[in-house]
């Protein structure tokens, strides 16, 4: 019994690998090609019906980039550590969020601009933060762990 279940577990997930590694439309990877000349180790995944996220490379950085299937360039985001946080940024992160840690942070670039992006964790209270580089708060969330609880049933 317990050798099937090796066989099926390993044929759902040889069959989610392939479905990870999905061709993007031509309009999707020449808009990408464009936009990230010097990426490397690009993998697609299609996000819903009219969108593509690629995730790649760049100089070592790990980045995701989500297009339309016409193949406008929507959002890139990636991670950074805290010496990469700008100042304006850092100083509204320990006036008004001083009591948190930050668990991850990463930048969001969309045509609308840069907002720095954070999972903040104070104990068992979590936030998520979106601060301008001038520093202003432009999006605060308390993370729900019931909502996380039910997710994970």
């Amino acid at each position: 019994m317990k050798k099937i279940m090796f066989l099926m577990l390993g044929s759902v997930l040889a069959l989610s690998q392939a479905c990870a590694q999905t061709n993007a439309p031509t309009e999707v990877t020449t808009a990408f090609s464009q936009k990230f000349p010097t990426a490397k180790k690009v993998t697609w995944d299609k996000e819903n019906e009219t969108e593509w996220e690629a995730e790649f490379k760049v100089d070592g950085k790990e980045f995701s980039a989500n297009f339309t299937s016409e193949g406008i360039w929507k959002e890139t985001e990636y991670e950074i550590s805290e010496a990469e946080i700008p100042a304006a940024v850092k100083q509204t992160l320990n006036s008004e969020f001083a009591d948190y840690k930050i668990e991850e942070s990463e930048v969001s670039e969309t045509v609308a601009g840069k907002v720095y992006e954070f999972a903040l964790e104070k104990g068992e209270s979590e936030l998520e933060v979106g601060i301008a580089p001038d520093g202003k708060v432009m999006k605060k969330e308390v993370k729900n762990e019931d909502e996380e609880d039910k997710d994970k049933d």
